[in-house]
């Protein structure tokens, strides 16, 4: 899996830190009083540098899972509170109609001796058709009662269900509000990271790809050499919603990550992880850490293609394995769905979202595609994922937020993380 940096890295890297330098080198009065003097990039140790960004990465990615279960949480509750108005609305429609049945029931009461009882006597034949006729009243009059009662404690009912689901609704957003809250404090970093990387030069920023390279690859040899996986994990076949979920992250190669996306043209962590297992006809939980909370997990030496792999202690990201110890994941802002090593990332442990269906018979991995595990050249960002959102976000309904990241190869600058949605 380890590749040297090619040509388009290094000269698109030198343009790219170019543009960041003429953007970043006039720091606001603001910016300059809120943080205090910071020792040019270059005199920062890469390996420092290195570990500085993939934490400023892994802080994005939690903001943003942070923001993903607001939003769905808000969604739910929209959801919710349009139920209730719509049941609210057919229970006031029909207490209407009741209140008309039983004005029109009153008027022929009042016409068949509701008033003058002994006008209904005049009309009958004997005196038990009259104490008939007034049974079948007093009956019909109390289920009236009776229904209008209930009509009207149900249309309360409603009322108070609505008011809860607006108070939740409420709630769900301040919730939201924080988590954006979050979400502008990293990007304060990510900028941060931006300013540093601005200061290197094209031949540090190559320095500093093969020293996450190397790490990635050590990372990588180190799980592999341990049989975590167990037997042969090339010879482990998925199921067929796994064959399928597999498929479709295959076919999202290459596409920008954008946090809070879930497709179809940008994706975050677990917008690509929930979208693949979706179009394999199994929905799964929004975010990494419920994925990891609310899936049956499996051994590592069981995994097969189509789990899903969680990383860092908090669940924080998460990836789609495809088998031979690789995974396809959308990284961080800045870079692209890929294949990567599944050691990519510190191992939290897997998730299956299909527990007890049978592997496929005779199956033939999918090749990975030439340059899949190379996020698309730096110099092609001239428009951000930021200046995509808006287009991504009608089609997605998924307002951006932060996620978080792997190692892998970095982004010279983390250029293209939205602004708070």
């Amino acid at each position: 899996m380890a590749r040297q940096p090619s040509s388009w890295f290094r000269s698109a890297v030198v343009c790219g830190s170019l543009l960041a330098a003429a953007a970043l080198s006039l720091p606001t009065a603001q910016q300059a009083a809120a943080r205090p003097y910071d020792p040019p990039a270059g005199q920062v140790p890469l390996s420092t540098l290195l570990t500085r960004l993939q934490t400023y990465y892994q802080q994005t990615e939690t903001a943003t899972e942070a923001y993903n279960k607001a939003k769905e949480t808000a969604d739910q509750k929209r959801t919710a509170a349009r139920k209730a108005d719509r049941q609210l609305a057919d229970q006031k429609t029909a207490v209407a109609a009741s209140k008309a049945q039983l004005g029109l029931m009153a008027t022929q009461m009042y016409r068949n001796g509701g008033v003058s009882p002994y006008l209904s006597l005049l009309g009958g034949q004997t005196p038990q058709d009259f104490f008939g006729q007034r049974h079948v009243l007093g009956q019909m009059a109390q289920r009236q009662r009776s229904v209008l009662g209930q009509l009207t404690a149900g249309e309360a009912k409603l009322k108070k269900l609505n008011t809860q689901a607006q108070k939740a609704l409420d709630t769900a957003e301040q919730a939201q509000t924080v988590a954006g809250a979050k979400q502008k404090d990293v990007q304060a970093h990510l900028k941060q990271v931006e300013g540093m990387l601005a200061g290197l030069t094209g031949v540090q920023i190559t320095e500093l790809q093969k020293l996450e390279q190397a790490d990635t690859d050590q990372a990588q040899q180190k799980f592999m050499d341990s049989k975590a996986l167990g037997g042969d994990p090339a010879l482990r076949a998925p199921s067929l919603a796994g064959d399928r979920a597999i498929g479709y992250a295959f076919d999202q190669l290459g596409k920008p990550y954008l946090w809070g996306a879930q497709g179809p043209d940008a994706f975050d962590c677990s917008g690509l992880t929930s979208q693949a297992w979706a179009h394999a006809g199994t929905v799964i939980p929004r975010t990494s850490q419920e994925q990891w909370a609310k899936l049956p997990h499996v051994p590592l030496e069981l995994l097969r293609p189509g789990d899903l792999v969680i990383y860092f202690k908090g669940a924080t990201h998460v990836a789609l394995y495809i088998g031979d110890g690789l995974v396809i994941q959308a990284p961080r802002p800045g870079s692209y769905v890929k294949v990567s090593p599944i050691a990519a990332n510190p191992i939290l442990g897997a998730v299956r979202p299909d527990l007890g269906e049978q592997p496929i018979s005779g199956y033939k991995p999918r090749p990975v595609p030439k340059n899949a595990e190379q996020p698309l050249p730096i110099a092609a960002q001239t428009k951000s994922p930021a200046k995509t959102a808006k287009k991504t976000a009608t089609k997605t309904t998924a307002t951006p937020a932060p996620s978080p990241s792997p190692t892998g190869t970095p982004s010279p600058s983390p250029t293209g993380t939205p602004a708070a949605g």
